[in-house]
């Protein structure tokens, strides 16, 4: 079967799978290319509430598919960065599911994800050095913001794998699930993303990943939304909040 990203629709929660067995998951220029455009469908879908990335079988992703460097490496890792920045720009929940080997681009996917729960023996590793590249600017900083400035240098400078214990304490990850326990903990806590406030999140999602220009549309968009009585309501009332406010879909 040639490489390529899978995508299926349960219930409230959108899962993207990377398929490139013979490759461990390698990202291929064609992969890279299709996961915007599919993010943006995923996106505009208003019965998608939480996103979910992963890989098929025991691997995430090993990264990108080395013989695609051969033509123009600048090239291929642009490719790489407009995948990432539209994964980090997805507007709602999203989380990578792990295992096996996350390394390269496949760690600049996961990096790129709010959440990233692991199984244990999964191994991480950010390895341009390996292969003489510049890590991008703003993957760069994506890792400092997860990891501190420490842990991304040891990643940056050695390109060394990191097993989930190591992963989880830099905060990498995080959760680590035993072996043949990361599907069930996945289903389980997408349902509660999936029953939050989705106005909490869009604006935390934001504050969080340091917009500083939108305090004023959140404040607009709380006081007109309802979802603050509704909460409180349902708390009171001793039953599931029905929260209105929802991210808006395509036009």
């Amino acid at each position: 079967m040639e490489p390529h990203l899978s995508h299926q629709v349960t219930g409230a929660v959108a899962t993207v799978v990377i398929h490139h067995a013979a490759k461990r998951n390698a990202m291929t220029a064609a992969m890279w290319r299709a996961l915007p455009p599919l993010l943006d469908e995923l996106s505009g879908d208003p019965d998608v509430r939480v996103l979910v990335l992963t890989g098929e079988g025991a691997t995430f992703c090993a990264g990108a598919d080395i013989s695609s460097l051969r033509g123009s490496p600048a090239e291929a890792q642009s490719l790489a960065v407009a995948a990432e920045e539209a994964l980090a720009a997805f507007p709602k929940p999203t989380l990578a599911a792990v295992r096996g080997h996350c390394v390269g681009g496949g760690s600049q996917l996961a990096a790129a994800c709010d959440l990233r729960f692991a199984e244990e023996g999964a191994l991480f590793g950010v390895t341009p050095a390996r292969l003489g590249i510049v890590y991008p600017a703003s993957s760069t900083r994506r890792l400092v913001s997860l990891v501190g400035p420490a842990a991304t240098k040891y990643l940056l400078y050695s390109g060394e794998l990191i097993g989930t214990e190591r992963a989880l304490r830099t905060g990498l990850v995080d959760e680590v699930l035993p072996e043949g326990g990361l599907a069930g903990r996945v289903e389980e806590f997408t349902r509660i993303l999936a029953a939050r406030s989705q106005l909490t999140q869009a604006a935390a999602k934001e504050f969080a990943d340091g917009r500083t220009d939108r305090d004023d549309h959140w404040t607009a968009q709380a006081r007109g939304s309802g979802d603050a009585a509704e909460g409180v309501a349902a708390f009171l009332e001793r039953r599931r909040p029905g929260f209105s406010w929802a991210v808006p879909g395509r036009g």
